[in-house]
């Protein structure tokens, strides 16, 4: 049986071929679990802290009296928001009526806000609940506005397993929260 040999990839940036490659080092963070709180409580949680921060520092868009709304420091693509609840609450059953309403309504605001911003052809919106339903945070409540484009998701997630965004974080917060406050 022949020997399998396998390539050191340290040695191939720069090394022409037939292959264009889109590097995507800053996503290595997330992937590590580096930001990842280290514990449940709200002292290590992002979605407690990220309001006590200026907003752009924050990367919030817009807050609301019981939830606000936050860039995805991950994003799936331009414009992925998060909806929160300002209380520290993992299950949506736990959640008050004025929380409920609070993420409906930021939900439709988020979603016309984005329309005008980035005109998405649709959206995904959900919450996964606990981490084995793909919670990044389970301890905390957050409800995704994913904006999609037709051909956003393209070979890159199926064959590189990298996604392309062709806008900056703080880019895309300054253009949904002025959109946000001209509602």
């Amino acid at each position: 049986m022949d020997e399998v040999r396998v390539e050191d990839a340290g040695c191939l940036p720069g090394v022409p071929d037939a292959f264009q490659r889109l590097w995507t080092p800053h996503r290595m963070v997330y992937i590590q679990g580096e930001n990842k709180p280290a514990d449940a409580g709200e002292g290590a949680c992002p979605f407690c802290r990220a309001p006590g921060l200026p907003d752009p520092e924050g990367l919030i868009v817009h807050r609301g009296e019981h939830v606000y709304a936050v860039l995805n420091l991950y994003p799936y693509s331009p414009g992925h928001l998060l909806v929160c609840p300002y209380r520290h609450v993992s299950d949506y059953t736990e959640l008050t009526g004025p929380e409920v309403a609070g993420i409906a309504e930021l939900t439709r605001q988020a979603m016309t806000v984005l329309r005008k911003v980035s005109h998405p052809a649709g959206f995904n919106l959900g919450m996964n609940q606990g981490e084995v339903a793909g919670a990044g945070i389970a301890a905390h409540l957050h409800q995704h506005v994913v904006p999609r484009w037709l051909g956003d998701a393209n070979f890159l997630p199926v064959v590189g397993q990298t996604k392309a965004l062709p806008q900056l974080l703080a880019q895309t917060r300054d253009l949904v929260s002025a959109a946000w406050s001209n509602l």
